[in-house]
């Protein structure tokens, strides 16, 4: 078996390939799983193309005991789970109509047909149970050069899914060397309007992944001078500074994220994070972190000092802190933020030194005035250094109380 893919004979995937190449239907393995192998990437999973009716690969799977679940019965997709594993089982298909979102199929017997209505040639490639590889479009060629581009008519391809312009950048931007391929980038830049027909989630999805693709960065500045990022944010890139933060990244602070990068891509004030949340459709969770990055970016203009840094780390929680000095350190290249942005590693943030039961034991009555008591001796405290020693904290709840109306 051909070494780069020892997968290929292994269960559970050989176990499903076996059940269905016989009786004159024939499946094979494609897209990612081949295209990765082949780019030594990780294999996460596998898809498998077949001959066989969505009725006959759910028979031929019930048969055999393994659980079926019709994820896509109405394109020909099918789930196999053996033994906890998921396989997508897909008959092969051919295109009768498309609108740039959604295609009109219909089955058919032809590797070759269904090879074709994929995006990229590194996409189009087949292997057999044997390992034979089926290569009907040179992709062999383009992943050794590690091009990504269209596979057959680029500008048809696009008008079947405008998605597929997106698909091109994060796919360059993870697979890809140089510059995007020039026939292909033409060919988005002459179809760009039709991604206004995308939904937000679907832009989305492409875009985050976009922007933790190990050449990110030169992939958006190539497409924002082609006019693509305003087109998708809504608003000003600053391309540099995403560079910066990639690179910050890069020296082991922290793993790629996308919020984060996006953060510093388009970030600038609170109205940027809701432009960004509304127009990508992020999630609650997303949202409210891009606003609080936002809220830091407003405040700090240049690298704070160390007091003001443990201020920032206590309200923030160190996972959010380091999101947003990242975030102002890429902003103003001109400033060190090596000590704030190493903070979190040297110091432990405290927790909350006082409380309501504290204030009730000082005979404090429930009322509005709790609140405002806590407020001020916790901003005392942390001027003063968050001072551990539980008698000054005690002189610093007193005070505030004295002053406290």
């Amino acid at each position: 078996m051909d070494e780069r893919f020892p997968w290929l004979d292994q269960p559970p995937l050989s176990m499903l390939l076996a059940a269905l190449n016989r009786d004159g239907e024939e499946a094979r393995v494609v897209g990612g799983a081949v295209r990765n192998a082949l780019l030594g990437e990780a294999v996460a999973d596998w898809d498998i193309a077949t001959t066989a009716l969505p009725t006959e690969t759910q028979a031929r799977a019930r048969a055999r005991g393994w659980k079926v679940i019709p994820t896509g019965i109405e394109h020909g997709t099918v789930t196999v789970v053996i033994d906890g594993q998921p396989l997508e089982v897909t008959t092969l298909r051919e295109d009768i109509e498309t609108d740039g979102r959604r295609a009109i199929v219909h089955f058919g017997r032809d590797f070759r047909a269904d090879a074709f209505r994929r995006d990229f040639t590194i996409n189009a490639l087949s292997l057999s149970p044997d390992g034979r590889l089926h290569d009907y479009a040179s992709g062999l060629t383009d992943i050794a050069d590690r091009r990504v581009r269209f596979l057959g008519d680029a500008d048809q391809r696009i008008a079947e899914d405008y998605l597929r312009i997106l698909r091109l950048f994060r796919f360059h931007a993870r697979f890809g060397t140089g510059p995007l391929d020039g026939a292909s980038f033409a060919a988005a830049i002459r179809g760009r309007a039709g991604l206004r027909q995308l939904s937000a989630e679907r832009i989305r999805a492409e875009l985050l992944k976009l922007l933790t693709a190990p050449q990110a960065a030169g992939v958006l500045a190539e497409i924002d001078d082609a006019g693509f990022l305003g087109i998708l944010l809504g608003g000003v890139a600053r391309v540099e500074a995403f560079r910066r933060i990639a690179g910050l990244e890069a020296r082991g602070l922290v793993e790629p994220d996308a919020i984060r990068r996006l953060a510093a891509l388009s970030l600038f004030t609170r109205l940027d994070a809701e432009r960004l949340a509304a127009r990508l459709r992020l999630s609650n969770a997303e949202a409210k972190r891009l606003a609080a990055i936002a809220m830091v970016l407003e405040r700090v203009r240049r690298a704070p000092t160390l007091p003001m840094a443990r201020e920032w780390l206590y309200r923030l929680g160190p996972e959010l802190y380091r999101d947003a000095m990242l975030v102002a350190a890429a902003h103003h290249a001109d400033e060190d933020f090596t000590e704030v942005l190493i903070l979190p590693d040297r110091w432990v943030v405290p927790d909350a030194p006082f409380s309501g039961r504290d204030l009730a034991r000082l005979g404090i009555e429930p009322g509005p005035r709790i609140g405002r008591i806590l407020a001020r001796a916790e901003k005392a405290w942390i001027d003063g250094g968050f001072a551990e020693d539980g008698a000054q904290r005690q002189a610093i709840l007193e005070e505030a109380v004295r002053k406290t109306a």
